[in-house]
């Protein structure tokens, strides 16, 4: 049974409709995302399906007995509102206690926030989380999100997942962040061009089917042409030729990808970065980081080498912005050794949108920085990346000032590559992007040659461009996650499920405890990995020295190629025995 039925909806904010004659239905067990360009049509679509906004044309039906859950993307709330208000109202405290959904989200969103806090003067971040908690204690049948994962972290991200999976209530989300629609929907419907194109499964599903149908209407297109060839035969020789119509199947997409080769070509992206910053880029040593009274960083060590691709992570608070202001000079050191490559040329985007002059035109705006660049093996015209992230040609000559804040942030990461850094930084590089405009700028960055760092809540993206995740655990230290963010994951939840406590603990249980043996055993094993450690680096440093000087030979970059792969696979094996055995001690 359908819970919403829309048929011939129309609507239109221009000369262009945004929805034209569309006719679908939510069923109770609908669980669908919905994805398109920017301004495409995705956020009239789901007012219209919750009656926020009347169609121009066409008729909107809501089963009798809906009860409609809708997140907008403007969190607004009275005046004077406190947390327990917006998301309580007046139920007794023994009421809201005794309902296990409400206690969940609760902990699973508001943890940090007093409940009697006012609204007034709060976070983003935290208004997103007051919103989404009063949606999901209310007992709905159907929840319509619009962005629900805007300002929201990487942990708050999965909790969110996990519920809405759990609760199995009808479901349709718009949203930019892939994996979250990979998590938490079976349908897809694409809004482009006035119409809904609907898909069976979550992003990844929809992603090889529009593949396969691209494919199947090449097919198409060469079949029809055949057609049209064999006719003009049987008009001279013989009988009109036949042709089968094509079957939808995604065993067909998946053979679109079978030979497709690795996303980047890391021995060669490798060889580039090392010829254009050399063997150092950054070293920190035992560094010291304090903002105002508080100590950020402690006795900090990390290096960062030509070609890394880290993807950075870490609890709200716990530096990670102020780590790659850092790196960018923004932010001094109080103690410590830090050593920066002489041929480092640091790109650095922020959250901050950058000032631009508004009366410029967006393509000036690029070609002032430069006109042409080249990623990869192939040259770029400022005017072809300009189309690549977006802006068609006509909106190339639109004034800077009359850009939205995502188009905007578009411009920004345009800037930055124009100028051919080295070593770049992005901070949310995600925010107000949409998945076309996202897929186009890791295709970019695929290519891309230079050491990246990436602090993102976006774990489809971090995943997608960087081949190291490192984190930020509030206790002033930078980890290796050999494990990515589901590891991260696994150790908040372990931090978090073990609070300290507020007075002496009991006596544990008598424990076997390692005797003093054990210890000088594993301390000596501990000694051991890290002296192996710093052999197998250095080994990767000659490495990526030896395959820039032999960039002619084409046989012996190969075998290097081979030599380093080896080596970076036991690095990571060797660095993963270490933090699990410094774990126990």
């Amino acid at each position: 049974m359908n819970l919403i039925n829309l048929e011939n909806v129309g609507k239109a904010y221009g000369p262009a409709p945004l929805l034209d004659a569309v006719s679908l239905g939510v069923g109770e067990d609908d669980r669908i995302g919905v994805v398109g360009r920017n301004g495409g049509g995705k956020s009239t679509l789901v007012s219209v399906l919750a009656r926020r906004v009347e169609p121009d044309a066409g008729r909107v039906t809501h089963t009798r007995g809906l009860r409609l859950g809708h997140l907008t993307q403007r969190d607004e709330f009275a005046p004077g509102a406190t947390v327990r208000s917006v998301v309580l109202g007046d139920r007794a405290e023994h009421e809201w206690a005794g309902d296990a959904r409400v206690r969940d989200v609760l902990a699973g969103l508001l943890a940090g926030l007093d409940l009697d806090a006012p609204l007034a003067g709060t976070s983003g971040g935290e208004r997103r989380r007051v919103a989404l908690a009063r949606l999901l204690v209310a007992d709905s049948n159907l929840l319509i999100l619009d962005e629900p994962t805007n300002h929201l972290d990487i942990e708050a991200i999965a909790w969110l997942a996990a519920h809405l999976k759990a609760r199995r209530t009808a479901l349709v989300v718009v949203t930019h962040d892939r994996w979250f629609l990979d998590e938490v929907t079976d349908r897809t419907w694409e809004v482009v061009d006035g119409r809904v194109e609907r898909y069976d499964g979550g992003y990844s599903a929809y992603v090889l089917a529009k593949a396969e149908r691209a494919r199947i209407a090449a097919a198409t297109e060469e079949k029809r042409q055949n057609l049209l060839r064999k006719e003009l035969a049987w008009l001279r020789r013989g009988p009109q030729a036949r042709s089968s119509k094509p079957r939808f199947r995604v065993e067909a997409a998946h053979a679109l990808i079978a030979d497709v080769p690795p996303l980047r070509d890391s021995v060669e992206l490798t060889k580039f970065a090392t010829a254009r910053l050399g063997k150092t880029v950054y070293d920190i040593e035992d560094v010291t980081v304090r903002v105002g009274s508080r100590t950020l960083f402690e006795h900090l060590t990390w290096r960062l080498g030509p070609g890394d691709r880290i993807g950075l992570v870490g609890v709200n608070g716990s530096g990670k912005s102020t780590l790659l202001r850092l790196l960018d000079g923004a932010v001094q050191p109080a103690g410590g050794r830090m050593v920066r490559g002489k041929t480092v040329q640091l790109a650095h985007l922020s959250q901050d949108l950058e000032d631009l002059d508004p009366a410029r035109r967006v393509l000036e705006s690029v070609e002032e920085i430069r006109r042409r660049i080249t990623v990869g093996k192939r040259e770029w015209t400022a005017s072809q990346l300009l189309e690549r992230l977006g802006f068609r040609k006509e909106a190339q000559w639109t004034p800077v000032g009359d850009l939205s804040g995502g188009e905007r942030r578009r411009l920004q990461v345009l800037r930055l590559l124009m100028g051919e850094p080295n070593v770049l930084l992005l901070d949310e590089p995600t925010n107000d992007l949409d998945i076309e405009t996202l897929t186009e700028l890791e295709d970019l960055l695929d290519g891309w040659p230079g050491t990246l760092v990436v602090v993102s809540h976006d774990r489809y993206f971090l995943e997608r461009v960087t081949d190291h995740v490192v984190a930020l655990l509030g206790d002033g230290r930078v980890r290796m996650l050999p494990g990515g963010v589901d590891e991260y994951l696994s150790r908040r939840a372990a931090a978090v499920a073990v609070p300290a406590p507020a007075r002496a603990p009991a006596p544990a249980p008598a424990q076997p405890r390692r005797s003093s043996g054990q210890d000088w055993k594993a301390r000596k094993e501990l000694d051991r990995l890290e002296r192996r450690l710093d052999k197998l680096t250095a080994r990767e440093a000659e490495l990526h020295a030896a395959l820039a000087e032999a960039a002619a030979d084409y046989e012996r970059l190969l075998a290097l190629g081979d030599d380093l792969k080896a080596v970076q696979a036991e690095r990571e094996q060797v660095e993963e025995e270490w933090l699990l055995l410094a774990e126990d001690l």
